[in-house]
């Protein structure tokens, strides 16, 4: 199937739960609520002519039997991410799940094992947020050096 073919599918389907349909676009996608991921998913995952058995990343899906794929975005409010895990359809998503709760805070609900996987257990905050602030240092150790933007290194002739 093509990617407007896909699009079609779930919108057939879903109707009203595909937000924004972009079949066309450079990366084809389709929108949705995170409420209505984990329908969508299950959908994606079981129907025989879909056959998305690859998640390729948190939002990209492919089938190998098929030689077809489509991107889902699906949106949740900053102050609550919260999204149902797939982890259970894509055995990706443990790893995949667990890295975004890291960097970003996100919590997938009915993950296994939703835990930190990149930063230490005891760690604060959610790196990749952009009001992150990264600390001075963790458990003594300087975790940051700030440097005065406009001093440049001083570099042997030839390098950059």
């Amino acid at each position: 199937m093509t990617a407007e073919q896909i699009a079609g599918t779930l919108s057939d389907r879903f109707g009203g739960k595909i937000r924004a349909s972009l079949p066309n676009d450079k990366h084809p996608r389709v929108h949705v609520d995170a409420a209505d991921w984990l329908p969508i998913a299950e959908f994606l995952h079981g129907e025989p002519s879909l056959k998305l058995d690859w998640l390729q990343c948190l939002s990209g899906l492919w089938s190998f039997d098929h030689r077809h794929g489509i991107a889902v975005k699906a949106f949740c409010p900053r102050n609550n991410p919260r999204f149902p895990s797939v982890a259970r359809l894509w055995s990706a998503a443990d790893w995949q799940e667990r890295e975004a709760f890291d960097m970003f805070g996100i919590v997938f609900d009915g993950h296994p094992d939703l835990r930190r996987i990149l930063c230490a257990d005891d760690w604060e905050g959610f790196p990749l947020l952009k009001d992150y602030v990264f600390p001075r240092e963790y458990h003594g150790i300087p975790a940051s050096v700030e440097l005065d933007w406009q001093q440049k290194p001083d570099y042997p002739q030839g390098h950059v």
